[in-house]
């Protein structure tokens, strides 16, 4: 693997399930399970090309990257979590992997419409309001927040740049779940599949994974059994451990 140059504040973790390197830092990004667990919900083929939407330090693209010999492709619009990505793919020599410093809705000027297998995206979660408060770092309040694209935005890119077919997946909270998938069918994204996670057996969902087919008959969503994160004994249930350990 090659080696890259580090900023002050930043550290190399691996996500040993996928033996992936990523470069993060805690005071201006560093992914989190939900990442780890889109990018497992993901359904990745030999073939697929990939794009993932607000990528963040690359993390979601980066853990299916090598389940495709296809081009993956990371847009992200803050440069230096871009630079992050970029940094991680070639500590991690990855060829088929491209990094783009752009918002996302203009994501049509760098992949051509209508040409995607599979769109992933781990959008900011949050709705700012007037009562909003936002994270006084302005990486982790770009991150979080809808301060500069929202969901519809996200659907309506993601069902741009998908072939008749092609496949989104989503990460968010379950408090949207209604306008999660009235947004995605408005965008054209058939809502097909539906997992909620939750932090232990006996609490409620606190994320849920979302799957959407780019003109797909709008019947037929399934609900996936649960995923909990951890067991009564306070570690990683089996499922969690397997996808962050291997």
């Amino acid at each position: 693997m090659s080696e890259v140059t580090l900023e002050p504040d930043e550290r190399i973790d691996v996500l040993q399930g996928v033996g992936i390197r990523i470069i993060q830092s805690p005071r201006v990004f560093a992914f989190s399970l939900d990442a780890v667990l889109l990018a497992g919900f993901a359904q990745v083929k030999r073939r697929s090309r990939v794009v993932d939407l607000a990528a963040g330090n690359g993390a979601v693209g980066l853990f299916v990257a090598r389940q495709t010999t296809n081009q993956v492709t990371l847009i992200e619009l803050q440069p230096r979590l871009a630079d992050m990505a970029q940094r991680s793919v070639q500590l991690n020599d990855l060829r088929n992997v491209d990094v783009h410093q752009r918002d996302l809705k203009d994501a049509a000027q760098i992949v051509p419409k209508d040409s995607v297998d599979v769109v992933t995206c781990n959008p900011p979660y949050f709705k700012v309001t007037d009562q909003s408060l936002t994270n006084p770092n302005d990486h982790l309040a770009l991150a979080r927040h809808e301060l500069t694209t929202n969901f519809q935005t996200v659907c309506e890119t993601a069902a741009g740049l998908l072939k008749y077919q092609g496949k989104a997946f989503f990460v968010h909270r379950p408090e949207r779940l209604e306008e999660l998938l009235s947004t995605m069918a408005a965008a054209d994204l058939a809502p097909k599949r539906v997992r909620f996670i939750h932090p232990k057996a006996d609490r409620e969902a606190n994320m849920v994974l979302l799957e959407g087919i780019r003109s797909g008959k709008p019947a037929g969503m399934r609900i996936l059994p649960p995923l909990v994160v951890y067991g009564q004994d306070g570690q990683y249930g089996e499922e969690v451990q397997h996808l962050l350990y291997g």
